[in-house]
């Protein structure tokens, strides 16, 4: 399963509140083999009791890192991705099942309120949308990511990208060893 790591698809999340959300991405994003989520928010940490609960054992297979600040969380997000594709509800956007999802991403979700900030939209190289067709504009920021995910899952497995690793032996046997990804302490030390 390490093995079908995407090393080339991120998530980004930009202060997103409600910490249950950020652990139900979490979740999604290791069960597609994201290969980092981004986290943009004012903690210092996550709350382990709710993010056990919530994410299962997520925590100790995905690669997840806080930055306290756009331009931070973003000067590493671009280095590592091509594309950067913002989920902002706009007329600009492009449908997400017509948007190509294969080649280096960085997805990036924002604020249940607010949505993306224009400091971060100023990243993004494009924009998606999941259509909607009942009277609710949008959905819960967990579930739109879990959408957006297996979108991009699907595309990249007819790609074959799930046919190749993406992380070394040496690596995938590392994080077994410590039973968890490198630089994220395990929620059984808190």
């Amino acid at each position: 399963m390490l093995a079908n790591r995407q090393l080339n698809l991120s998530v980004v999340l930009e202060n997103v509140r409600d910490q249950h959300n950020i652990f139900a991405v979490i979740r999604s994003c290791e069960a597609v083999g994201v290969g980092k989520v981004y986290v943009i928010h004012e903690m210092k940490s996550l709350e382990w009791k709710e993010g056990k609960r919530t994410s299962g054992k997520a925590l100790k297979w995905i690669d997840y890192e806080l930055y306290p600040d756009v331009e931070s969380c973003m000067a590493e997000v671009t280095e590592k991705h091509s594309e950067i594709l913002a989920t902002h509800m706009h007329t600009s956007a492009t449908e997400l099942h017509e948007t190509d999802l294969t080649g280096s991403i960085a997805l990036v979700f924002g604020n249940e309120r607010f949505g993306i900030s224009d400091s971060m939209m100023a990243y993004a190289t494009g924009n998606v949308h999941i259509p909607m067709l009942g009277m609710t504009p949008s959905l819960n920021v967990s579930v739109a990511c879990a959408v957006t995910l297996y979108e991009a899952m699907r595309q990249k497995r007819r790609a074959g990208h799930y046919n190749q690793p993406h992380l070394t032996e040496q690596q995938i046997n590392a994080y077994l060893d410590s039973q968890r990804m490198p630089n994220n302490p395990s929620p059984d030390d808190h």
